[in-house]
């Protein structure tokens, strides 16, 4: 049995969402254990986002601007 880490992402609408929805578009897959949380801007995202999503369960959080 492998460890299939889960992954938060919380990304800028503007700059790391865009790059996404490119790859979606452009049939390039990302792991199936990472969800993709947007923002508008990553200067804004609370620091209790990053402690809330540890707290539900999230082995891993990135924040992409």
């Amino acid at each position: 049995m492998s460890f299939e880490p889960k992954i938060l992402g919380i990304l800028c609408n503007w700059c790391a969402y865009a790059g996404g929805d490119l790859a979606g578009v452009s049939r390039i897959q990302y792991p199936p254990n990472m969800k993709v949380v947007r923002v508008m801007c990553t200067g804004r995202v609370d620091p209790e986002f990053v402690i809330e999503g540890f707290l539900v369960g999230c082995d891993g959080i990135w924040v992409g601007g």
